[in-house]
């Protein structure tokens, strides 16, 4: 989980503050030291943090906050928002061109993920019905033009490649006059990197830069690398004048102080967070989600949008009716299940929800509820048409219980365990159904939200 370690500290260190019905400038004091060891064994920059303890000390420390009936809740407040303030305030957008091509610039040390990033970053454009092309012009890594050929394939994007004989920048600015011929409207060049910082690498892409005039360079860098990844962001930005930074390897960061500090030292935003594996775990950077994150108070707006992206509409309005009839059988209950996985692992998916403080997920195997998943779905997918429209079929049927359990590797008492479970579904749906009627009624009284 990404700033596991820190946001466990960051609540319970409000957590004591909230017990509190009156709060001190000791009070403040004391909670102050807790946090900026938080901060400091997460890995943020020294510079950072003295300056995030001041202005929040001294916020805390007025009227305002002490003498208010909730102190507590001013100080989450304060807290909340220094920490938004830090990572940058609010979303930094690509500086898309209205009429013509916008071209981006991907720099980074090698191995921090560059050509990955570049077709998670395509295919998310795509999705916003944009046309990109990315360009291969890393000559020198061994096989990168292939890798980037094969992410292209794999997300069905096009690649631009003049192979390794010809310099980057001639690659480069032939790839803005493809992408015009072509009606490409977005321009992904995927450059080369080194395993450290030289002038040989800075000075080809200040050519490419000033040959291609790219609307964004956006550093990418591995956010495990905590402080490293600092320093080559400020780095870069003093060579290149960067416009963005990509975060990668958030989910792995427990720590988190390389987004925490980035934007302070370099003074460009994060942009981008690469949250996983697949090409498709790239997330719009939003401050102020991040720091409710960190504090235990969700992301329920991300988590509307993650829904709202993966989940059928129409289908979940289909389902959602079918849940409050006796229509709902079986095959329901599959596609119910297999839009759920949509939204991602359980675990990302209970960061999201408010008041999960951190440390209560720390050691939960969040693994059993998804192999439970699937057991489920092998059971019903070893049934017959007739028995997942009809369940009541099996239920009565010892016979038809053995057979799913063989084709399902499962046992009759879970066969059994699972339709109880699944009856008690339908009943408590039912019972949700009547009491929504009577409150339409006026059993319950006019409520505000009811229509």
């Amino acid at each position: 989980m990404a700033f596991e370690g820190l946001a466990s500290k960051l609540q319970d260190t409000i957590k004591k503050l909230k017990g509190k019905g009156k709060l001190n400038e000791k009070d403040i004091k004391e909670a102050m030291r807790e946090v900026k060891l938080a901060l400091l064994e997460a890995d943020v920059n020294y510079k950072v943090v003295k300056d995030f303890i001041n202005n929040v000390s001294e916020k805390c420390t007025g009227k305002e906050v002490l003498e208010s009936l909730t102190p507590g809740q001013q100080v989450i407040k304060v807290v909340n928002d220094e920490l938004t303030s830090l990572m940058g305030n609010s979303e930094s957008t690509i500086n898309y061109v209205n009429n013509g091509i916008t071209v981006i610039m991907l720099v980074g040390l090698q191995g921090a993920g560059k050509t990955t990033m570049a077709g998670k970053l395509a295919l998310q454009l795509r999705k916003k019905n944009k046309k990109p092309v990315l360009v291969a012009c890393d000559i020198y890594r061994p096989a990168a033009i292939k890798q980037l050929q094969v992410v292209g394939k794999q997300i069905d994007v096009p690649v631009f490649t003049m192979g390794d004989k010809v310099s980057p920048v001639d690659i480069a600015k032939a790839s803005l006059e493809h992408a015009k011929n072509n009606n490409y409207n977005v321009v992904i060049v995927d450059t080369a990197g080194r395993l450290h910082i030289d002038e040989d690498l800075m000075g080809e892409l200040r050519s490419m830069k000033d040959s291609i005039q790219p609307n964004e360079i956006m550093l990418v860098v591995d956010s495990m690398t905590g402080q490293d990844a600092v320093n080559v962001s400020q780095s870069f930005n003093e060579q290149l004048d960067i416009t963005g930074v990509i975060l990668t390897k958030l989910d792995g960061d427990t720590r988190g102080g390389a987004a925490l500090s980035i934007k302070a030292i370099s003074g460009k935003p994060i942009k981008f967070i690469g949250v996983g594996e697949k090409m498709n775990d790239l997330e719009v950077f939003y401050p102020d989600r991040m720091s409710s994150r960190i504090l235990g108070m969700g992301d329920v707006l991300s988590l509307i949008e993650k829904a709202q992206s993966a989940i059928d509409e129409k289908q979940a309005k289909e389902l959602s009716a079918k849940m409050m009839s006796q229509e709902f059988n079986l095959d329901d209950y599959l596609s119910l299940m297999s839009q759920m996985k949509k939204l991602g692992p359980l675990n990302k998916i209970m960061e999201m929800m408010p008041g999960v403080n951190s440390k209560e997920l720390q050691g939960v195997d969040f693994t059993q509820g998804e192999k439970e998943l699937k057991r489920r779905e092998a059971i019903i997918n070893s049934m017959t048409k007739k028995e997942r429209t009809n369940p009541s079929l099996v239920s009565s049927s010892p016979s038809r219980k053995k057979r799913i359990a063989l084709g399902s590797g499962s046992n009759i008492q879970e066969i059994n365990k699972f339709l109880k479970e699944f009856d008690m579904m339908k009943k408590l749906m039912k019972q949700t159904k009547n009491m929504q009627k009577g409150m339409k009624k006026g059993i319950f009284g006019k409520l505000p939200f009811m229509s």
